[in-house]
């Protein structure tokens, strides 16, 4: 075994009435660093993963390993960056795709969040060798600019070329710069004591798009982004792409929006706003949208929004939703996950073996985080009877989930160990 790949058996899973036989696990970790901040990609029985791997001093590296049996075994963690400076979280991890291709195998394409000259910028590294090596990162066209950006998603299309949207706050640093400045020279004319409107202020955060592979300039697709929940992107069979983020709407109302392009990210339809869940938050809650799309290009959305107590006098608290849709215009009512402690930190995935769905999220209780999961099969209409699944023990955050020719494969990062490590385990 190598010493960066150790398998171990995990925790027994449990369904809403089974108990089945504990699922195997792997383990990828870099030597003395602390491995976290993962995204997974599978096609067929190519698994690729991405995280960073920080020093004790706080420099972070990219890191991919790469399986080619469905995610039973791993080989060696390879460097994808080649200077230190990436900028993760949780919510901004970097981010894996697998680019198909007919006549070869599938390059990966590795996207992140790094240093730049006035701010934070992209940057994307490929490997065409799977995953023995990478070529040196570039900076991802129209994405060096003042001010931070990330909170990226990334998915290949049809062709083979690796899309993304990100949030970008250039426009937020531009107009500090020009509030300071009046400010110093006496010309700041805004009202005296005046409370901030949050969904004016969010209209200077945008959300861009652009090809990682292309030299044409990104664009924007809408402004009043919510300023650091992830974003979600997924491609469709027949070549659509589809988007979806929180969006600030009047009242500084946080809800998920989603739009969608017929036509390979040319252009996009007008936002859809998914739930009037009409969370109020004059900040960011930290916590984006996740995507999955089924048959026939039926979306999946999965997020978490906050909900009255359940009882008088109790406090509201974060719950989990997810809603579908058949035309990208409109969406199913919500429906309601069954979770335990705060859930937060989302993802999904679609299989096409058994046509189930996997939702996977962390829960936090009695002070530690918990990975969980919820599984089922959607009827005609798009609703889910999910089944509520035990997935990690306590200490797994931020899990991860993709899917493979034959299942799932999902990840999270392991806090309880000293450096962390990445888990995964076949579902």
């Amino acid at each position: 075994m190598s010493r960066w790949v150790g398998a171990m058996c995990g925790a027994v899973v449990l369904s809403a009435c089974t108990r089945v036989a504990p699922a195997p696990t792997v383990t990828l970790a870099v030597p003395d660093r602390a491995s976290a901040n993962l995204s997974i990609a599978a096609a067929g029985d190519v698994v690729a993963a991405a995280w960073g791997a920080a020093t004790e001093g706080g420099a972070t590296d990219i890191y991919s390993a790469v399986s080619r049996d469905a995610g039973r075994t791993f080989a060696a963690p390879v460097r994808v960056s080649s200077a230190a400076g990436a900028q993760l979280s949780g919510e901004q991890p970097p981010r894996i795709t697998l680019a198909l291709s007919p006549r070869a195998d599938p390059s990966i394409v590795v996207v992140w969040t790094a240093r730049g000259t006035g701010g934070t910028r992209l940057l994307v590294a490929r490997s065409d060798d799977g995953g023995r090596s990478f070529g040196g990162e570039a900076t991802v066209q129209g994405s060096d600019a003042a001010g931070n950006r990330g909170w990226e998603s990334a998915a290949a299309d049809r062709d083979g070329h690796v899309a993304a949207v990100w949030l970008d706050h250039r426009e937020l640093a531009e107009a500090s710069s020009a509030h300071m400045t009046m400010h110093h020279e006496g010309q700041d004319h805004s009202a005296h004591g005046a409370a901030p409107d949050g969904a004016a202020r969010a209209e200077l955060s945008k959300l861009y798009f652009g090809f990682v592979d292309s030299s044409d300039a990104p664009r924007v697709l809408t402004g009043g982004v919510c300023y650091c929940c992830k974003t979600a992107l997924a491609a469709g069979a027949d070549g659509s792409l589809y988007a979806a983020w929180r969006h600030v709407y009047p009242g500084n109302i946080r809800d998920i929006a989603f739009t969608l392009s017929r036509d390979g990210g040319r252009t996009f339809s007008t936002p859809a706003r998914v739930s009037e869940d009409k969370w109020v938050l004059d900040g960011c809650p930290e916590n984006g949208p996740a995507m999955a799309v089924g048959p026939k290009g039926r979306v999946y959305l999965v997020w978490p929004t906050l909900v009255s107590g359940s009882t008088a006098g109790s406090e509201p608290a974060l719950a989990l939703f997810y809603s579908s849709s058949d035309d990208g215009r409109t969406f199913s009512a919500r429906q309601r996950l069954a979770t335990e402690g705060t859930p937060g930190h989302a993802q999904i995935a679609f299989n096409a073996a058994d046509g189930s769905l996997l939702v996977v999220w962390d829960e936090l209780k009695d002070g530690k985080r918990q990975a969980v999961a919820a599984r089922g099969v959607p009827d005609a209409a798009g609703q889910v009877p999910f089944v509520r699944e035990q997935m990690a023990p306590a200490g797994s955050a931020y899990p991860v989930v993709a899917s493979t020719g034959s299942g799932f494969v999902v990840a999270w990062t392991d806090g309880s160990r000293s450096p962390s490590a990445i888990v995964l385990q076949l579902r």
